[in-house]
């Protein structure tokens, strides 16, 4: 069963702009490289031809799971959206309750996530934890290192 991966237009436009780079790009220079170790003699001892073959298949991979994100990509409609409660899309402002540290992030899908520019995947425990909660409300989430409180200080979009 495939995965619907709930995107913003910005995120669904990067992933085609990234297809086509892999396609019109990637692909014929890995083709070249694999018919110029090819010219070059016997393929059973050939080790750049093994490797441009190795290279082909990893980028026939990619090129296969971007097509399948994109295809199950539905673009979110930010007018509506709110912040009643924690959704995906909404900036969170959250308490660490352990040590006090106050952090912001926007939760996004897994392709649009990351964390250097504030953007956390929906399906990590942290941003699993804070779904549907409330402005106050204490968020108990299970992470790799132990059991983490995170107090919601505020929803925006």
């Amino acid at each position: 069963m495939t995965k619907v991966s709930y995107v913003t237009e910005q995120g669904l436009e990067r992933l085609m702009k990234e297809l086509e780079q892999l396609e019109t790009v990637e692909r014929p220079s890995i083709s070249q490289q694999i018919a110029e170790a090819r010219d070059k003699g016997d393929l059973s001892e050939n080790a750049e031809y093994d490797a441009a073959k190795e290279a082909q298949g990893m980028l026939e991979l990619k090129i296969s799971k971007l097509k399948d994100t994109i295809a199950n990509s539905r673009i979110l409609d930010q007018s509506k959206l709110n912040t009643d409660t924690v959704q995906i899309l909404n900036k969170v402002k959250i308490k660490n309750r352990t040590n006090g540290a106050i952090m912001e992030y926007t939760i996004v899908s897994d392709s649009e996530a990351n964390l250097k520019e504030g953007r956390m995947s929906v399906n990590t425990p942290i941003a699993k934890g804070l779904l549907g909660k409330k402005v106050g409300d204490v968020a108990e989430v299970q992470v790799p290192s132990g059991k983490m409180e995170f107090e919601i200080i505020e929803i925006a979009l």
